[in-house]
């Protein structure tokens, strides 16, 4: 049943690290089955009761999944093996359009903000009990979420986007609870759900984000919480458009004990206007994070929300990390007042190679999506073999398996790396990579 490994331990922790140890060193693959409870207690000779404690912290770790009377594997995406893992390298000379990341060219230069901010903290050093919250970043930030028409609410500030997102699920829902994500959606979000042991519930998306009838279907099956992102949507580059946001909010609204978080990575980046679902249900948070407009090392995202939930947030803070940074919280703020990186500048910078490719790629008759953000969404039939024609071409794509649930396979190419003399090149091998091998259509 599982090969030669043989899971170890007296105690329901030990077994359980035991079983976790095998699935992080490759020994326990995704989809093993694992031993009945009862013959494992036989063979280590436990009580029954004790693997069954091992398994549901196992479960709750979102390390294997369990099936009833059909037993419980290894789950094929454990938290030991996240969804970033699922990459290519680029070759030699190649182009890697796979990461995600933002083009360097366009993050501003970060030394006269943190300049600022260091001279500050001279003069007025952060000691233990103050204010987790600079008063200056919190009255930019909220300045610049009334413009956007997001409801008033106290702020937070995590660690980043997903930072934030772990800590508002955890502040309201316990394992086993189901949530509505994104499907395609965001690779560490999937991966996070389930290592929290809450049960992953696929909404499709479109170009104007989450389907109505989809996520009125994942609340119908008993989602607690849904996850929406607004704008330059990973991986679809899908952006709420005002007509859905009156759609979902209905939806919504029958549904007002619905726990609603909403990501909002794209700001910044992103040329299309924001189109807030906030306040609809009576717990909420919307996570505006500055990684793809800053930089990903610049870990900080600010969380607004009803006050319950951003109390609760800040009150299991307090008792970790404490806060995110003063240094850190005034160099954002001083990036936002001084307008440092010209956002507009730098999303039409994206708009342009994004449009250019998606261009590209349908007069090759390649269909395409990517309403806004860095990223363009391919459909295919399989991934394994254009992935690999690709990199024999030179280009490092991301295989859509790292951001799907139960949607169709597809490919996500990141447009930051590209140069306008890029474009054809990449859409001809592209579409060479799609072409059967007889016929002249595309996958």
């Amino acid at each position: 049943m599982l090969g030669g490994y043989r899971i170890e331990g007296r105690g329901a922790a030990e077994i359980a690290n035991s079983v976790e140890r095998g699935v992080g060193n490759g020994a326990l693959a995704p989809g093993d089955l694992l031993p009945p409870l009862r013959e494992l207690a036989a063979e280590l000779g436990v009580n029954p009761n004790t693997v069954a404690a091992a398994y549901r912290t196992l479960r709750d770790r979102g390390v294997i999944e369990t099936a009833g009377r059909r037993g419980s594997r290894v789950r094929q995406r454990p938290a030991t093996a996240p969804r970033e893992s699922l990459r290519v390298e680029p070759p030699a000379g190649g182009v890697d359009i796979s990461t995600g990341n933002p083009d360097p060219a366009l993050l501003p230069p970060l030394a006269a903000a943190f300049a600022v901010s260091a001279n500050r903290a001279v003069r007025d050093p952060v000691l233990y009990g103050a204010a987790d919250v600079d008063p200056g970043f919190a009255a930019t930030a909220r300045a610049a979420l009334d413009a956007d028409g997001v409801p008033a609410g106290p702020l937070a500030v995590t660690s980043g986007a997903l930072d934030a997102i772990e800590r508002v699920l955890a502040a309201h829902l316990r394992p086993g609870d189901a949530v509505a994500v994104e499907d395609p959606g965001w690779g560490s979000l999937l991966d996070l759900v389930p290592a929290l042991g809450l049960r992953p519930l696929p909404v499709a998306v479109d170009d104007d984000g989450p389907q109505p009838a989809e996520l009125e279907r994942a609340l119908g099956q008993g989602a607690r919480a849904a996850i929406v992102t607004d704008r330059a949507q990973n991986p679809t580059g899908a952006a709420v458009s005002a007509a859905r946001a009156r759609q979902l909010r209905a939806v919504l609204s029958d549904h007002p004990a619905t726990l609603l978080i909403e990501d909002d990575h794209g700001h910044g980046i992103a040329d299309l206007p924001l189109r807030p679902l906030a306040g609809t249900t009576r717990h909420w948070a919307l996570v505006r994070s500055t990684a793809k407009a800053y930089g990903p090392d610049l870990r900080l995202a600010v969380l607004t929300g009803d006050p319950l939930t951003v109390d609760r947030v800040r009150g299991r803070q307090r008792l970790g990390p404490g806060w995110v940074s003063h240094l850190l919280q005034r160099a954002v703020a001083h990036l936002w007042e001084t307008g440092a990186a010209d956002p507009a500048r730098v999303a039409a910078s994206y708009g342009v190679r994004r449009t250019a490719l998606l261009e590209a790629l349908t007069a090759r008759g390649v269909a395409a999506r990517g309403r806004s953000g860095m990223n363009v969404w391919v459909p295919v039939r399989e991934e394994t073999g254009p992935v690999a024609r690709l990199l024999q071409a030179g280009w490092a794509a991301a295989p859509g398996a790292r951001f799907r649930l139960a949607s169709p396979p597809g490919l996500r190419l990141t447009v930051s790396p590209l140069s306008a003399a890029d474009i054809d090149r990449l859409a001809d091998d592209l579409a060479a990579a799609l072409r059967p091998a007889e016929g002249g259509r595309y996958d």
